[in-house]
């Protein structure tokens, strides 16, 4: 169910769980400012997830709050994730949806990579 990205974090989200280990994932990466994990339900050969460490809800949120370090850590994480998945060449795609209308659906601002095959137009028509 898409969620309004300017409701309040939830440390219940799932990814908030898989944060602290509740939920188990297939990392891929980690670091101080990022963690990147492969999604359960891939919709590309390569559909890879790369979450701040912080509690944000959005992308509106985390550019809102998040400090100097923090935004360019995770911008680093999401470059370093897809480098280190071989991914420059021949291309990928970024996707970060934010609130309701995008199709957001957990709470907890989170960066999709996609990979591995044509992804055709950037929106469905």
């Amino acid at each position: 169910m898409p969620i309004d990205a300017t409701q309040p974090y939830d440390d219940q989200n799932i990814f908030a769980k898989i944060l602290r280990d509740e939920i188990p994932s297939n990392r891929v990466y980690e670091d101080d400012y990022a963690i990147a994990f492969h999604d359960i339900a891939p919709v590309a050969p390569t559909h890879i997830l790369v979450i701040p460490r912080g509690s944000y809800v959005s992308w509106d949120d985390f550019s809102a709050r998040a400090s100097d370090a923090e935004i360019a850590g995770f911008i680093r994480a999401v470059g370093t994730v897809a480098r280190d998945a071989g991914l420059v060449a021949p291309g990928y795609r970024l996707l970060a949806n934010t609130g309701a209308q995008s199709g957001q659906e957990v709470p907890h601002l989170h960066v999709h990579i996609f990979a591995g095959r044509r992804l055709g137009p950037m929106l469905a028509g």
